[in-house]
């Protein structure tokens, strides 16, 4: 009796860079040699990449300009010529792609509509930092040997649409749909091996240009690690992974070589820089390990966050502690709401109907204290 084989399942490998991880040379060296040693383990690698360190932020200038009737001339004109000399730094003698992106961004520049005030203008213009950093680094990638292909991450990444978001949230600061799709894995195993694609934008269903909101790189790897359902996701920054508290200010923190996704989201919630809290979710649905790594030291072994080992156990401890600032602590007392129903209800519609996100709560029975 015969039987069909199945056919082994791709696999792949997230791997996102972060805005200083692409801003110079020896930084695209470095990610040149992480991706031959992933290849050599079999992966096919989806490249995840931000804007070039500060580029965003000059992106957002120029919208806020606009919104006040500036001139952008100068400004864009710096930025352009930042991206054109990062072509020479890169040893690239020309990058036709990168010159298609310049051309939209004087477009962009020349018109904006609405004063700057609309939102798919700005949506389009924020994007453009990781439309040129991608295609810079597609470009370098080949260049150094490497079957690399540049890839719209609007083809793959679709905001999901939500109930009563604002126009802001609904351009600005997307969730997208992530769960396993067969079919986004066949589409992106039938292109090159090593796929470059960039972070924080994605499409509405229309296919327009939105926003996932600072930070959103680490989300996009997520999402793409979910659908299709990686190896794993490596986060690459600037620092050796999480620590028991902010190594900056405590010297002798430790490295957290595993946390769980729980304790990972509570440390990146309450005040880590390292990763977006927005950025675990997706992952932990789909069961996919997210790895923090140093792109300049990437021998050290960083922080790998995956579900706990319920087998192997874990004493409870504390992982880490987080310090705020700028936390405004408001404290209600009365003996008023003892034992009354829908106290608290209208307690939080006062926030709600000012805008204030509630971040802590602590109550008792006639004190309700809340952190904003």
């Amino acid at each position: 009796m015969s039987q069909t084989a199945t056919p082994a399942r791709t696999r792949y490998v997230v791997m996102k860079f972060g805005g200083t991880s692409v801003a110079a040379r020896k930084r695209w060296d470095n990610i040149a040699t992480l991706v031959r040693a992933r290849r050599e383990e079999g992966l096919r690698v989806v490249i995840v990449v931000s804007a070039l360190s500060g580029v965003t932020n000059a992106l957002q200038s120029l919208v806020d300009a606009a919104q006040r009737g500036e001139d952008l001339a100068d400004a864009a004109a710096a930025l352009a010529r930042r991206h054109e000399a990062f072509v020479g730094e890169l040893g690239l003698a020309s990058a036709p792609l990168i010159t298609e992106w310049l051309s939209r961004f004087a477009h962009l520049v020349a018109a904006p509509r609405d004063g700057g005030r609309d939102l798919s203008w700005q949506a389009e213009m924020l994007a453009l930092g990781e439309l040129f950093s991608s295609s810079l680094g597609a470009h370098f990638l080949a260049e150094q040997g490497l079957d690399a292909e540049w890839l719209d991450a609007r083809e793959f990444l679709r905001a999901e649409p939500v109930a009563n978001a604002s126009p802001w949230a609904r351009w600005l600061s997307v969730n997208c749909r992530c769960r396993p799709d067969p079919a986004v894995q066949a589409a992106l195993a039938r292109r090159s091996p090593v796929l470059i694609t960039q972070g924080f934008i994605a499409a509405d269903d229309d296919g327009r240009t939105v926003i996932l909101g600072r930070g959103g790189s680490d989300t996009s790897a997520s999402y793409f690690g979910a659908l299709v359902q990686a190896e794993r996701v490596e986060i690459w920054t600037d620092v050796a992974g999480m620590f028991s508290a902010n190594p900056r200010q405590v010297p002798a923190a430790r490295l957290l070589k595993r946390l769980d996704y729980e304790e990972a989201q509570e440390i990146a919630t309450t005040g880590a820089k390292v990763l977006h809290p927005r950025c675990l979710s997706p992952v932990r649905d789909a069961g996919v390990p997210l790895l923090v790594k140093d792109t300049n030291r990437p021998d050290l072994a960083g922080t790998v966050i995956a579900a706990r080992d319920a087998a192997a156990g874990s004493p409870d401890s504390v992982k880490a502690i987080s310090a705020r600032t700028g936390i405004v602590l408001v404290s209600m007392e009365t003996v008023g709401m003892y034992q009354q129903v829908g106290f608290l209800a209208e307690v939080f519609d006062v926030f709600r109907r000012h805008g204030l996100s509630v971040d802590l709560i602590g109550s008792a029975e006639t004190n309700v204290t809340v952190s904003l």
